[in-house]
C-alpha cells in the first residue's frame, strides 16, 4: 500500500520529521500565498502548518484527499476551524508542547525590562560607561510587584507559578472562566481588565486571536495602565493595537514592552517599533527552544493517528 501524502508549510524539527517520513510522503510547499498551497494540496492527505500560510477552505476544498490539519503549537487562528468541521476534516494541535519556553521567555522580559538591560547593554556598546549614573533610567526590583496575567491557561499558570516562586508577586488574572487551582496555589486573583491593568506593574498576554480578543490592548487600556508599567506579548500580534502601542510607549504612557509577535510578520524595517529605546523585540521565538521544538514537531503522531483511522491525543476539531 502506498504512503500517504503530508504536506509542510515550514520546516519541523528532525525528530517529527523522521517520524514522518516513516509512515508518509512528506513534501515542503513552495510558497505560503493561498493560490500556491491550492495548487500543491491535490493529492496531500495531512497537512502541517506553523505559524506562517494559512489553510482557508478554499485550500482544503482543492485536496480531496485531506483528512488532518496538525499546528505545530497551540494557536489554530491561521486554521479555518468552521470550514474543517463542515467537511470533516481533523485538526489537532500540540498545547503543552511551547509552555515552559513561552513561561521562561515572559520571566526573562520581566527581567530584562525591569534592569534596562536592553539599553545598559547599548551603551556599553557605545563606550559610554555614564550610563551607569543616568537618571532617566531607573532600575526596579520586581519582588513584591504585581503581575498581570490576561489568559490564565497552561502557559498563564506556568507563568504565575514561576514568578511567585522567583520573586514573590502578587497574581491579578483575567480570563472568560475562573481558574481555582491559580487561586488556590498563588493567591491569585480574578478581576476584570480595566481592574487588572491599573493595577498591575507587569501585564503579560496569553490569549488566542479572536474576533473578542482583536486589539484587546488598545489605546483605552493602554491608558488606564501604570506609567511606570511594562506590557509583555508573546501571545498573537492582532491581540495588540500596533500604533497605539507605539504612542504609548514614545509618549511615557507606560514604561517599556517587551513584543514577540507583530500585527504583520515578518516586520517591516520600517516599524516604529524598532526605533523605540523602551522595548525589547523578538521575531517570533519566545516557543522556540530546542525541547519546544521538539514537542511541537512530534504533532506528526497525531496526524498518523488519523491517517490510520485512530484517535488523535490533541483534537481541536
Amino acid at each position: 500500500m502506498s504512503k500517504p501524502t503530508v504536506l509542510v508549510f515550514e520546516t519541523i524539527h528532525e525528530n517529527g520529521m523522521e517520524y514522518l517520513n516513516r509512515h508518509a510522503n512528506v513534501r515542503r510547499v513552495s510558497g505560503w500565498d493561498e493560490e500556491t498551497v491550492c495548487k500543491e494540496v491535490v493529492d496531500a492527505s495531512g497537512i502541517i502548518v506553523r505559524a506562517n500560510g494559512r489553510v482557508t477552505a478554499r485550500v482544503m476544498d482543492s485536496a480531496p484527499l485531506l483528512k488532518v490539519v496538525g499546528r505545530h503549537g497551540i494557536g489554530v487562528d491561521n486554521i479555518d476551524l468552521e470550514a474543517a468541521r463542515e467537511r470533516g476534516i481533523v485538526v489537532v494541535n500540540t498545547p503543552a508542547a511551547p509552555v515552559q519556553a513561552v513561561a521562561e521567555y515572559v520571566i526573562g522580559a520581566m527581567v530584562m525590562l525591569a534592569k534596562s538591560l536592553i539599553r545598559a547593554h547599548l551603551a556599553m556598546q557605545e563606550g559610554n560607561w555614564k550610563f551607569r549614573y543616568s537618571e532617566a533610567v531607573h532600575a526596579h526590583e520586581i519582588q513584591g510587584s504585581t503581575l498581570g496575567i490576561i489568559g490564565a491557561g497552561q502557559i498563564g499558570t506556568r507563568v504565575a507559578e514561576m514568578a511567585v516562586g522567583a520573586f514573590d508577586v502578587k497574581i491579578l488574572y483575567h480570563d472568560a472562566y475562573r481558574n481555582p487551582s491559580l487561586e488556590e496555589r498563588f493567591g491569585a486573583t480574578q478581576c476584570d481588565l480595566e481592574t487588572l491593568l491599573k493595577n498591575s506593574d507587569f501585564v503579560t498576554l496569553h490569549v488566542p486571536a479572536t474576533p473578542e480578543t482583536y486589539h484587546l490592548i488598545d489605546a483605552t487600556a493602554l491608558a488606564e495602565m501604570k506609567p511606570t508599567a511594562f506590557l509583555i506579548n508573546s501571545a498573537r500580534g492582532t491581540v495588540v493595537d500596533g500604533e497605539a502601542l507605539y504612542r504609548a510607549l514614545n509618549e511615557g504612557q507606560i514604561a517599556g514592552a517587551a513584543i514577540d509577535v507583530f500585527e504583520q510578520e515578518p516586520v517591516s524595517p520600517d516599524e516604529p517599533l524598532l526605533r523605540l529605546p523602551n522595548v525589547v523585540l523578538t521575531p517570533h521565538i519566545a516557543g522556540h527552544s530546542e525541547e519546544a521544538l521538539i514537542a511541537m514537531s512530534m504533532v506528526a503522531e497525531d496526524i498518523v493517528r488519523v491517517l490510520r483511522e485512530e484517535p488523535p491525543c490533541h483534537r481541536v476539531v
